[in-house]
Order: C-alpha cells, then structure tokens, then sequence
C-alpha cells in the first residue's frame, strides 16, 4: 500500500475516533443540566448559519442529546430538539445549581500544556514520509521533540528518529510559528536485486520552521518545512527538503 494511502487511511481513523468518542459519551449517558443565563437559543443545525427557532428561559432543564465538536444537540421540557454552541453550554449548571467542569481547553491552555503528540505526512526529498513525535514543553516558548519518521521511495527506503528543539516565539497565537532544529540518525535500506547493497547508517542535523493552527478544544493542525543534511561517510554530505503537514493533540 502506497505512503498517501496509508496517510489518507491514518487521517480518517484519527478524525472518525474523535467523532466516535464524542458520540458515544452522549448515546450512553444524556445528562440534564440546568439553563443559568437569561436564555439558550436553539438552532435547526450544528453551525452559526442555522437560524434560531427556539429559546429556552433561565431555570429550564434541557437534557444532552449528543455533541458534534463543539456543538451540542439538546432537547427542551417541551420536546423543542436543537443545537446549541459550547460557549452557552458552558454556562449551564448541574441539577444541584453547581457549575459543570466539561473537560473543554482552550487556546489558552497551549501555553500551559505540558505533552504534545500526533502524526504528519509529507515529502522527503521527493519520497514520501509518515512521522509520529512526542514532545515536553519546558516553558510556553520551548519544547523538546522525539520523532520518528518513515521514508518510502522509489529506489530506497529509510527510517530517521530525531531529538528537536521547538522555539515559539507567540504560542498564544492561534496561528503560532515556531522554529526548530535538531539531529539524528538515518537508516537508508536501497531497493537492489541484481547487486546487494549494503544497508547505510547516517547523523542528520536538520533546521527549520513550522506553525500550528489550533482547531478546537487540544487539536492542532501542525505544517512544517525542514532542511536537512546527511553526513556521510564519504564526505559529500546530503542535503534534503523536507514538507509534511498533520495533526496534534495537547494536554
């Protein structure tokens, strides 16, 4: 199976099980809750573009029906189904008048994360690349970086793991930049039946700058660009392009 299938498949299973997970909570378990503001406007859909046909009063009880991201299907007492964003469901309370904790980050709460993850696919040097990382934040602006890339190309293939350094400069931004450099080691194994080819063993430092676009609640769409160099054994060193994108979660 092709890199981009793989990728294709990795992005879809990544996006279904958050839609999975966020469902089933509320299919097994429809809580009540309490409406605290002077009044919670119903939508026809999951969006700002729907029109409001129904506003619920303060004092209400409306029970959860289900939730789509940051959206939340909800039924009145007088059986009126609608959605409601988020933020207003962030202020309803539990039946004993006291406030719900909902479990729901922020923007804010990236700046003080402590663990990053996710996966990204992209090109290497004209090959294509899948790399899972972790990461530790040990201040909002610096990050360490463990990943590991794998590299499919037509006449070889390889795998690099890496330790980085990630600077960010603004990580309050919704769009934030970064900067990062680090270095590792590549493992070429070259596609070869008429010769066998020995199986080669690199350092790679690599440097280069990346953002991430923060979706919803821990989720980031990570793009990045690095420039690497390979050191060689016989000192013609390599230097590769390397452009990835995909997705992280914080917490």
């Amino acid at each position: 199976m092709k890199m981009t299938h793989i990728y294709k498949l990795l992005v879809l299973g990544f996006l279904s099980g958050l839609a999975v997970e966020t469902h089933a909570i509320f299919d097994s378990y429809q809580p009540t809750v309490l409406v605290s503001d002077p009044y919670l406007e119903l939508r026809t859909g999951p969006g700002r573009g729907y029109p409001v046909f129904y506003v619920a009063g303060q004092g209400d009880e409306v029970t959860i029906l289900k939730r789509r991201t940051n959206w939340f299907k909800v039924r009145t007492p007088r059986g009126k189904d609608g959605w409601v964003h988020f933020q207003e469901m962030a202020h309803t309370l539990d039946l004993e008048g006291e406030a719900i904790d909902w479990g729901q980050k922020d923007l804010s709460d990236f700046t003080r994360r402590r663990w990053e993850m996710g996966f990204n696919g992209g090109d290497f040097g004209g090959a294509s690349s899948l790399t899972g990382y972790v990461g530790f934040a040990l201040t909002p602006n610096i990050s360490l970086q463990i990943e590991g890339t794998q590299v499919l190309g037509k006449f070889s293939d390889g795998v690099i793991g890496s330790a980085n350094i990630l600077m960010y400069p603004f990580p309050g931004w919704r769009l934030s930049p970064y900067f990062t450099i680090g270095t590792g080691i590549i493992t070429t194994k070259p596609h070869t039946t008429i010769v066998q080819a020995e199986d080669r063993e690199d350092e790679i430092v690599h440097a280069g700058l990346g953002a991430n676009l923060y979706l919803s609640d821990r989720f980031m769409l990570r793009m990045e660009y690095k420039r690497h160099t390979v050191l060689t054994s016989r000192d013609d060193n390599e230097e590769i392009d390397q452009w990835k994108a995909g997705f992280s979660i914080f917490f």
